[in-house]
């Protein structure tokens, strides 16, 4: 590595994580804690970082595992993540900026920018975009399918809302991404022009973003979904499209650092974006869960714990990455944690994080080997006709995991797009149907699994069966495997 290259990492990651001098690093410290409760986990998959700051201190900014498996490249404070539906705060934060500027008001009516919208949209005003109470469905389209801009708000706009507006809430990726177009269209930038321009500059962020930074290829991470399901960095699909779906912008998707989240922390309580009141607004509770746990402002959720205790948060995932913010603003702790490998074991690990820096005495459960890692590891070493064992071993460590149908269809088709292990992938998918016989989607992926196997006849009766228990889905793979 150019030593001149090492030394400016070094520095850089001093500025963030502290010299020894700095940290207590002794055991039963909190640093000592978080990491070795990490560490343990690492050996059992984990793979991702964490970064904490109290009250200005910061408590530790660490890489876990591989950031790319290949390179033999480790996670550390400079790797970058897909922050996934995090990017709606970058959104809400740009759009409290055009009001301070005077380019737009909260109650504005979507009508003041779309033209010739259906009657039931026109009055839909960006505090209920912001909130997810405008009504909207969550999603229209997978989120790297490439639409005209046109055809994309074409089609939001034609579809039937979910409730009256203001009347209800239901998280909403479209939504945002209305959001995203009404930055563009009143700013006349770009959505990433204008973050760019207005949020990330002020804070000194130069590596957040989908296309514009300037991203060191070495520090992207791929993606290890469940442990086993590799892929590379989105920026990589961004950068060969040379654009960004907007099934996606403004919504999800934007990659960043652990470094770079401080940086983000700091602009906002130090107010260099936007002032105090707009922050006030951006994390007042406006609407409530359906399940009355949680409340949302403006891209970050709200909830008062024991001690009426202030959190505001929020998470994003694609499946692949996860990542997850915290802040208590009254005891100034911040804390920002992606993975690369994500999990049920692992995706919200940063409440962990937090119960432990709130209370001494908490010890978390530790972070095992997810099912799916669990199950492939042992289908790779076994043949087929190892299933009645392999069954017996979940039951024994995954109880729970076994007490529906996702388990066994999700570990088959995760084989199915992995082009590996077919005959397994088949053998899940006959264990399941046998078990679950009036499950559609169930028949409907024994049919790809005897189509994975070239077992034809087969998968013709499965893709029946599935229509006739009402998925209608393997209709369209039916008429194809008949007409060849």
């Amino acid at each position: 590595m150019n030593q001149r290259y090492l030394c400016i990492q070094l520095f850089v990651l001093l500025i963030f994580t502290g010299s020894p001098a700095q940290n207590e690093t002794g055991e039963g410290t909190l640093y000592a804690r978080i990491d070795n409760y990490l560490l343990a986990g690492s050996q059992n998959g984990f793979s991702g970082a964490i970064a904490v700051v109290e009250k200005g201190k910061t408590i530790i900014n660490k890489g876990y595992g591989m950031a790319n498996q290949d390179t033999k490249t480790h996670n550390n404070p400079n790797t970058v993540f897909d922050i996934g539906s995090n990017t709606k705060q970058l959104t809400s934060t740009a759009i409290l900026k055009l009001v301070e500027l005077g380019k737009l008001n909260l109650n504005d009516p979507l009508s003041t920018f779309f033209k010739q919208l259906p009657k039931d949209k026109q009055n839909i005003t960006i505090h209920q975009l912001l909130t997810h109470t405008a009504g909207f469905t969550e999603a229209i389209g997978n989120d790297f399918e490439q639409i005209p801009t046109h055809q994309f708000f074409e089609k939001i706009f034609a579809t039937q809302l979910l409730f009256e507006p203001g009347t209800k809430y239901s998280y909403s990726n479209v939504g945002y991404s209305i959001l995203g177009r009404i930055i563009e269209l009143v700013s006349g930038q770009s959505y990433e022009g204008f973050l760019n321009e207005y949020l990330f500059a002020p804070a000194g962020m130069k590596h957040t973003g989908y296309l514009l930074p300037k991203w060191d290829t070495v520090q992207l991470s791929r993606s290890y979904n469940r442990g086993i399901l590799e892929a590379k960095s989105p920026v990589l699909s961004y950068q060969e499209k040379g654009d960004i779906s907007w099934h996606l912008k403004a919504n999800g998707g934007i990659n960043s650092t652990q470094n770079e989240m401080l940086l983000w922390y700091k602009a906002l309580k130090n107010n260099k974006i936007i002032s105090n009141e707009s922050f006030n607004k951006l994390t007042t509770p406006y609407a409530d869960y359906p399940s009355g746990r949680l409340s949302y402002a403006y891209g970050w959720t709200v909830r008062i714990l024991e001690n009426n205790l202030k959190r505001i948060a929020h998470n994003g995932s694609n499946g692949a990455y996860s990542h997850s913010l915290i802040w208590f603003p009254e005891e100034d702790i911040f804390i920002t944690y992606a993975t690369n490998a994500n999990s049920s074991e692992v995706e919200f690990l940063a409440y962990d994080i937090a119960k432990i820096i709130l209370d001494k005495n908490y010890v978390p459960n530790p972070i095992k080997d997810n099912v799916y890692s669990f199950a492939y590891n042992y289908m790779k070493t076994k043949p087929a006709d190892s299933s009645n064992e392999l069954i017996s071993l979940l039951k024994e460590n995954y109880t729970d995991e076994l007490s529906s149908s996702r388990l066994l269809n999700s570990l088959g088709n995760l084989l199915l797009r992995m082009h590996d292990n077919q005959e397994w992938a088949l053998e899940l998918f006959e264990l399941n149907v046998q078990k679950y016989p009036g499950d559609g989607n169930l028949w409907d992926s024994l049919g790809d699994g005897y189509m994975a196997n070239n077992r034809k006849e087969d998968a013709v009766k499965s893709y029946k069966e599935a229509i006739a228990l009402g998925f209608d889905s393997s209709q369209e793979k039916l008429n194809e495997l008949l007409k060849n």
